[in-house]
């Protein structure tokens, strides 16, 4: 569901855009609120005077006594504070509050990966990347260099929204009608985020934008996608973590399935 802000927006764009008002409409019916997590430098310099940190990429993970860094290893790639994210903006159901810690690999398949949420005001210790031998060589987990984000509301819309009528028939009106409808859905998504840059970012919420097949589908739902050039600027991948709505809410985090994609 969308607000009456954002449907001017869209209306507003169409008509910069010359694309029809039933378009518009059709654009914001299947449309679905998200977060993107972005650096400093990506944000607007009117945004940056508002800002403050919502996430970190990176660094060594922060945890309560008695939990220990997960037994996959994954490197900690993402930190959220839920506080600091803007709140009413997303459709899935976050913690209010405390923090989530995304585990996974994203330079090879990860073989487990885990989503932790510790509640705010939990005693916690920051932990070193746990050594071990193997085959006789010490490992260690990848631990990346930091990285602070920021959270800018955006806004998603379906992967099959130019299959509705009105669009359909657009299309079919002109050889160069997906063009307009790809810098119509581009304008939208930019003045979405308040012009902010977030190609290459972290997502919260909203639809994915898969390099293969979406695994967002059916019951499923995007809690985060993970740009691998986020993290590391050499990693070349990207990383979507789906599950239904209940477990998301919930925080059912073990019920969480991740998808690699290159």
């Amino acid at each position: 569901m969308t607000s009456p802000m954002v449907g001017r927006l869209v209306v507003r764009m169409a008509e910069r855009h010359n694309v029809p008002g039933p378009v518009a409409q059709e654009m914001l019916t299947g449309s679905r609120p998200c977060l993107h997590l972005v650096p400093f430098q990506d944000l607007t310099p009117a945004q940056q005077k508002e800002t403050r940190p919502a996430a970190r990429t990176g660094g060594l993970p922060a945890l309560p006594d008695g939990i220990d860094w997960p037994d996959g290893r994954e490197p900690l790639v993402l930190t959220v504070d839920c506080a600091a994210l803007p709140q009413g903006v997303l459709d899935i159901e976050l913690p209010p509050e405390g923090s989530l810690l995304f585990f996974t690999d994203i330079e090879y398949e990860p073989e487990s990966s885990v989503v932790l949420h510790v509640p705010a005001g939990a005693r916690t210790t920051e932990r070193t990347a746990p050594n071990e031998l193997i085959e006789g060589e010490s490992w260690q987990p990848t631990v990346y260099e930091p990285g602070v984000l920021y959270a800018v509301p955006g806004l998603t819309v379906a992967p099959d929204w130019r299959n509705a009528p009105a669009t359909s028939a657009f299309r079919d009106g002109g050889a160069d009608r997906d063009d307009a409808l790809d810098r119509f859905e581009d304008a939208v998504r930019k003045a979405a985020a308040g012009g902010a840059a977030h190609g290459v970012s972290v997502q919260l919420g909203g639809f994915s934008r898969p390099w293969q097949s979406a695994p967002d589908e059916g019951d499923l739902v995007l809690l985060a996608q993970i740009h691998g050039q986020s993290i590391d600027l050499d990693v070349y991948t990207q990383t979507l973590i789906v599950g239904t709505r209940e477990n998301i809410s919930r925080r059912r985090y073990a019920n969480l399935e991740f998808e690699q994609q290159v």
